[in-house]
């Protein structure tokens, strides 16, 4: 998980995205490579709101007019120039899943069910343990938490015990649905596996609420 505290991530960032628009000069007429600069631009557009104070904000949380707008704006151009071409592929079904959660700063609100349906477009074309974990979380909203801990308790515990958003995840619906003890040894799995400090910091918190 990105935080967004290390300005070094700023400038590789940076040059990714240069990178990629040197591709679609040399690519015009490669869907992908747009869906891939417009994935990149609406990351990049919250960078600013990913931490206030040093401490990690949550996409949820999230301040959307800390967010770039010139940055989103040009996203939605790349995608929607990438839809003409009628060739669906992954980094155009990721793009469209953070313009789902761009839209929050003019509806103040997610789609939740769009996103569901385009996290199973996902999961069928590219079925990578982040986008089948995406999924439950958006399963978890759409549909009820317990339906999107089903989906999580439905993976393959090898190719999970390792995977730090998947114990968050866990711990976090685990906790709304009430399930405190169980929560809290997924919290302590999740903050086993976080490297970045104001992420371990966040999720620390969130497990010394369980024994409010």
């Amino acid at each position: 998980m990105i935080d967004g505290g290390d300005p070094r991530h700023q400038g590789l960032a940076e040059e990714a995205i240069w990178l990629v628009r040197l591709c679609i000069q040399l690519m015009p007429q490669e869907p992908e490579a747009r869906g891939l600069l417009a994935l990149m631009l609406y990351c990049e557009a919250r960078r600013d709101a990913r931490r206030v104070h040093s401490a990690y904000v949550p996409l949820l949380q999230q301040d959307t007019q800390l967010w770039s707008q010139p940055m989103i704006d040009e996203a939605e151009r790349e995608l929607a120039q990438a839809a003409t071409c009628n060739q669906l592929g992954r980094f155009q079904l990721e793009a469209a899943i953070q313009s789902i959660h761009a839209q929050r700063a003019v509806t103040q609100q997610v789609n939740w069910e769009a996103l569901a349906l385009l996290y199973e477009g996902l999961v069928q074309l590219s079925p990578t343990l982040g986008a089948l974990v995406s999924h439950a979380a958006a399963i978890a909203q759409a549909k009820g938490l317990n339906q999107g801990l089903a989906r999580l308790n439905a993976l393959p515990t090898e190719t999970v015990k390792n995977y730090q958003p998947y114990w968050a995840l866990k711990a976090d619906l685990l906790k709304q649905l009430g399930y405190k003890s169980e929560a809290q040894q997924a919290y302590s799995r999740a903050i086993g596996l976080t490297e970045g400090l104001a992420i371990r910091e966040f999720l620390l918190d969130q497990s010394s609420q369980l024994g409010e």
